[in-house]
């Protein structure tokens, strides 16, 4: 997925977090209000919870992250899959949070950084392997909330990318030089 050719590892981790962001929210503003708290089921968590545990892990895990553990002790994990916030506006204020604790300890950060030694719950980790460890952790979180979003949206759902059938229309706009190559 490379959004443009670049050599730096930190500039490479910030344009996929930028990706995911993206795609997350171009999801969640095509569900209906009503469903953001909805769950499958029992066992499975709301695009609500998926964007409310982000925002705690990225606020624990990115807060003075060179100087402190990434588990901060006022931290409360299993709370993070209680009780979203009420409104659209109060989740996303919580989910923007989140990410401008990521943005502004990274952002700063040079390739010469990767190296230092920070922890996460009292392990050892590289800065690098910190960023590897959350590119996965929201990875995998986004493409829940994609999912659950695709569900609620149904038959009014917009494709994120190159809409279903229409690869080789848009092979062709980029062979034509009509489309951005992704």
């Amino acid at each position: 997925m490379a959004l443009e050719f670049m050599t730096s590892y930190l500039a490479d981790s910030l344009a996929v977090f930028r990706q995911y962001k993206k795609h997350a929210e171009r999801a969640i503003e095509q569900v209906p209000d009503e469903h953001l708290a909805s769950a499958l089921d029992g066992e499975s968590n709301s695009i609500a919870i998926i964007m409310k545990h982000l925002a705690g892990n990225m606020r624990s895990r990115w807060t003075d992250f060179l100087t402190t553990d990434g588990e901060k002790p006022d931290r409360n994990r299993d709370s993070e899959f209680e009780a979203p916030p009420a409104t659209r506006a109060a989740l996303m204020e919580m989910w923007e949070g989140g990410w401008a604790r990521l943005f502004q300890a990274l952002e700063p950060l040079s390739d010469a950084d990767l190296g230092r030694k920070i922890y996460i719950r009292g392990e050892a980790h590289s800065v690098m392997q910190a960023i590897n460890r959350q590119v996965g952790h929201v990875g995998m979180h986004i493409g829940q909330i994609v999912l659950l979003a695709k569900h609620f949206a149904g038959q009014n759902w917009r494709a994120l990318s190159i809409p279903r059938g229409k690869s080789a229309e848009y092979n062709q706009r980029v062979a034509a030089g009509e489309a951005s190559q992704r």
